[in-house]
């Protein structure tokens, strides 16, 4: 039984929470407490146990130890029904909704009264119609899921969680997939939420978020709880040095770029894909040697398809030349091998499908894409020995842990896989680097090191073009901002003369100051986006 009453009861408490897979330690004796009302952060490194810690609460798992209470009363979670019932309620990251079902038929799956759906959509309608109107959750009962904007979406799953009287919301990286306008129309959510009294645990790698929103913030590492602060006591260099244990460089440190001659040159791209959806609407931009242009732009408006096609792995029409000369963007000599000969390298957004083979060896994956390169033939053969000493001078360079050319890729952690293809793509001394998410899933010491070696890079006179749906990141190292929405270039700005309201808007296809409240603007632009992409489906 609890010490507390209820009337200081906290709404959580974890006492003693390990839980280990096999000899990995996942967590480790966590005690925390999450008062009720309140926004607590939860920050760490990948891998610190922030996700394993959620899912014991969430009852995805059950701890080897340890204890929970909610609101001061011991409670046994065996499952997600049970924490439901204790009114726990979890949005994750990559949401749960069936898409060819209506919002109103997502939010009482498995919540239904009894076996006839009728009445219960009557409820169901009615409760929406009450939430919306309380919470600032507006969303069309009547819509198909497959067919709402990804911030209608993240609305519906925090409706199924309140019409399930959740007074307890977990949250995993919440804006991951929000444009800023939705992300602030986010906040406000959870801030009428914190004032009628629900209980939100916020996880998010994004220390501006946790600064911005939060009361409290936790901070985990390799599997313990480190410190527990009022978020209005702490900084952001205060967080991230106990997240990684040593100090840690937020901004990156640059000098102003000294842009020389045209490297890249695109004109008129345009790339439809299998399904008739026009991905490509007439991109139009250059890259200049000693500069990185950053494109910026919630996933899916054309970012991936524009680092495709440069780096030789999609087919598209228009003009790309590189230091003047044309690339072709079809047929003979428009493949990656073709790109790498001219000087371009890529290094692409998802390193586990496209960067790397996993089950092969440190070493033979920095020699992927160059294994013609006569440093590394021996006669008509592969000069194995030479590889693994350039691996090993490599991964050295770039401080891969384990240093170990031998190991499989699949063996090193995220941050080590990307620096393994960044050391592999930089270390040929490219005239234009493509880089796509350079720090996705990367623990932010790693970040810090990745955004030096493009600097670097830049500083020696190379061009780079930079894909991130990281605001943060791409106000750190661009020197020129290109915004991409729906297949186009928005347009372009200087990052010392822009913010990131006006980026925003620009990310939702706004270009104007709208005429109408902003959230409105944006998910109207949104919902054209979609429905223009649905009628091709």
């Amino acid at each position: 039984m609890s010490p507390h009453s209820p009337a200081d009861a906290p709404a959580i408490e974890l006492k003693g929470i390990s839980k280990a897979f096999g000899p990995v330690q996942a967590n480790k004796d966590i005690s925390m407490r999450v008062m009720p009302g309140t926004i607590h952060g939860i920050i760490g490194e990948n891998g610190a146990g922030k996700s394993t810690l959620m899912s014991i609460l969430y009852g995805f798992y059950k701890a080897d130890a340890g204890e929970v209470f909610i609101s001061g009363k011991k409670t046994e979670i065996p499952d997600s029904q049970a924490a439901i019932r204790a009114g726990i309620g979890m949005v994750f990251q990559h949401f749960k909704l069936v898409q060819n079902f209506t919002v109103l038929e997502n939010v009482i799956l498995g919540a239904e009264d009894g076996g006839l759906l009728r009445p219960s959509l009557a409820k169901a309608r009615g409760v929406l119609k009450q939430l919306a109107a309380e919470y600032e959750l507006s969303v069309d009962p009547d819509t198909q899921v497959q067919h709402l904007s990804v911030g209608h979406q993240q609305r519906v799953e925090i409706l199924k969680a309140l019409y399930r009287e959740a007074d307890i919301l977990i949250l995993d990286e919440p804006t991951g997939v929000l444009t800023p306008a939705e992300a602030d129309h986010l906040f406000r959510i959870l801030d009428n939420l914190r004032a009628e009294g629900k209980t939100i645990i916020l996880i998010t790698h994004k220390l501006r978020e946790i600064m911005e929103i939060t009361d409290t913030v936790s901070v985990m590492r390799r599997g313990e709880m480190t410190a527990t602060v009022k978020t209005a006591e702490t900084s952001p260099e205060q967080l991230a040095e106990l997240m990684v244990g040593r100090k840690v460089l937020l901004r990156v440190d640059k000098t102003p770029a000294k842009p020389g001659a045209k490297v890249l040159e695109v004109e008129n791209l345009r790339l439809v894909d299998d399904k008739g959806v026009e991905r490509l609407r007439g991109i139009d931009l250059e890259v200049r040697a000693g500069e990185i242009l950053g494109i910026a732009g919630v996933a899916g408006n054309g970012q991936s398809e524009l680092l495709e096609v440069l780096g030789g792995y999609a087919t598209a029409t228009g003009t790309v030349r590189v230091n003047g000369a044309a690339m072709p963007l079809s047929g003979p000599g428009s493949d990656g091998q073709s790109r790498r000969a001219c000087g371009i390298a890529h290094v692409p957004e998802d390193r586990q499908h496209e960067g790397l083979i996993m089950p092969y060896t440190a070493w033979e994956n920095t020699a992927f894409g160059y294994h013609r390169d006569p440093a590394l033939q021996k006669g008509l053969l592969m000069d194995n020995a030479a590889i693994r000493a350039d691996a090993a001078a490599k991964m050295d360079r770039f401080d891969v842990r384990p240093p170990d050319p031998t190991l499989a890729a699949r063996n090193f952690s995220g941050g080590n896989q990307q620096k393994i293809v960044l050391a592999r793509e930089i270390e040929r001394n490219p005239d234009i680097l493509l880089v796509g998410q350079p720090t996705r899933g990367v623990d932010i010491g790693a970040i810090e090191f990745i955004h030096q070696q493009i600097v670097r890079l830049r500083d020696a006179g190379k061009a780079i073009l930079l894909v991130s749906v990281e605001l943060d990141e791409i106000f750190s190292l661009s020197d020129r901002i290109a915004v991409m929405f729906d297949g186009r270039i928005m347009g372009v700005r200087d990052p010392a003369e822009t913010d990131q309201t006006e980026l925003g808007l620009l990310m939702a296809g706004i270009t104007e100051k709208p005429d109408r409240p902003l959230i409105d603007a944006v998910d109207a632009k949104l919902d054209a986006k979609e429905a223009r992409e649905a009628g091709h489906g």
